[in-house]
């Protein structure tokens, strides 16, 4: 009997862009919070890595059954320092790490088994420094860090991800440039694909990084990096992900990746979500139109909204 763990009879993700587009998942943590489950711990949705493993499982089939074609694990908010404060040591923190990919895997393995006979691939989450932090610091960058000091902080997680086997490495919601090189120099000589992702927002100068730096000064090293199938942007308003993928494409000519929040806002007075969402089929037609080859949603985005990113690509489920 084969290992229920074992890789998906999938082909590389960059051939499968090559051919044309491929659905992400939604948000992780709204999924999750819909079953119940509370994420107000520092460590997020990486609590459940060793509490609820199933509560993620769970939540990747729901994604799956959507018509997602992509898993992102619950690694996000995942590092050795976030579980060292918990008292976990480094080596059962790298073994929490490695079960976030065994997680999407085994949720892969639910959906063929129940009748997917489409790929499937698992995205292991790199989340950025500030998410270690816990304090909103990666709306923010701007750390006071250099880049090697990032480059250090990264590369035992990345190490532990690789691994453990993903499809590809997800660097994500990466608020600053300096940071964006940090982590191409932490993936190299891993072996494994990655998509690097910026959250951007729209100014009186227009989309830039949240650290305020240009398209041009965040996409650009990654337009030399061969392990990058991607480049783009996540967690970021509808609209701002509009220019954000044609610049990409252009500065990079590589595929893009672009999974932006529903487009509410965050009313952290009243602690509620505020506004209409703003995600709908005919961006996701234009995203594809501008060069999007990875398209999904971050915050906000759920089942639901997968089925609808998947129906507007022409994809169904399968």
């Amino acid at each position: 009997m084969a290992d229920r763990f074992s890789p998906s009879p999938a082909p590389p993700l960059a051939e499968a862009l090559a051919a044309g587009p491929v659905v992400l998942d939604g948000g992780l943590s709204n999924q999750l919070e819909a079953a119940g489950h509370d994420l107000s711990d520092a460590l997020w949705s990486a609590r459940l890595l060793a509490d609820g493993p199933e509560a993620l499982v769970e939540a990747h089939a729901a994604y799956f059954a959507a018509g997602a074609d992509v898993a992102t694990t619950a690694s996000y908010q995942a590092t050795f320092e976030g579980f060292a404060r918990r008292g976990v040591g480094r080596e059962a923190a790298a073994g929490l790490l490695r079960r976030s990919v065994e997680l999407g895997r085994e949720a892969a393995a639910r959906a063929r088994a129940r009748g997917a006979v489409r790929p499937l691939w698992v995205a292991a989450s790199v989340g950025p420094y500030g998410a270690m932090l816990a304090d909103g610091s990666e709306y923010r960058g701007r750390y006071g860090l250099s880049v090697d000091e990032l480059e250090r902080f990264h590369r035992p997680r990345v190490e532990a991800l690789a691994e453990a086997g993903p499809d590809v490495l997800a660097l994500e919601t990466v608020p600053d440039a300096d940071e964006g090189r940090a982590l191409l120099r932490a993936v190299r000589g891993l072996g494994v694909p990655v998509w690097l992702s910026y959250t951007v927002e729209g100014g009186s100068a227009g989309v830039r990084t949240r650290a305020g730096q240009s398209l041009e000064e965040a996409f650009g090293p990654a337009a030399d990096a061969g392990e990058v199938v991607a480049v783009g942007v996540n967690c970021c308003a509808p609209q701002d992900a509009d220019a954000a993928v044609a610049a990409a494409a252009r500065i990079t000519g590589k595929p893009v990746v672009v999974y932006p929040n529903s487009g509410e806002v965050w009313d952290a007075a009243a602690r509620a979500w505020r506004g209409r969402p703003a995600f709908g089929p005919e961006r996701v037609a234009a995203w594809a139109a501008a060069g999007a080859r990875l398209v999904g949603g971050c915050c906000r985005v759920g089942p639901a909204g997968i089925a609808g990113v998947a129906e507007a690509l022409g994809r169904r489920g399968g």
